[in-house]
């Protein structure tokens, strides 16, 4: 599925702010999944971390793997507009 527009903000707003802090433990993304050409890949282990899942109607749990697609032309300028937008690397100062 490919999100642009307001889907893609609404979904990256929602993955950072109720999604991955609703991850158990969870100590922020790896800062290691970029490509060098400005896109970032992550994976969640579970669907169930977005609250529009119902668990009771989950009969399997799948993994999700991500990619964020940007305009920057490094691997430094899209992990700056990442963090801008909040999300939340494991080794951020």
């Amino acid at each position: 599925v490919t999100l642009r527009g307001d889907y893609m903000y609404e979904f990256l707003d929602r993955l950072v702010n109720v999604a991955l802090p609703r991850v158990r433990d969870f100590k922020g993304v790896n800062d290691k999944g970029f490509d060098g050409r400005g896109n970032y890949n992550m994976s969640i282990k579970e669907q169930i971390i977005f609250p529009e899942i119902k668990v009771d109607k989950i009969n399997t749990l799948y993994g999700i793997n991500m990619t964020f697609v940007t305009n920057s032309k490094s691997n430094e300028e899209a992990l700056s507009l990442l963090a801008a937008f909040g999300m939340p690397y494991r080794n951020q100062k």
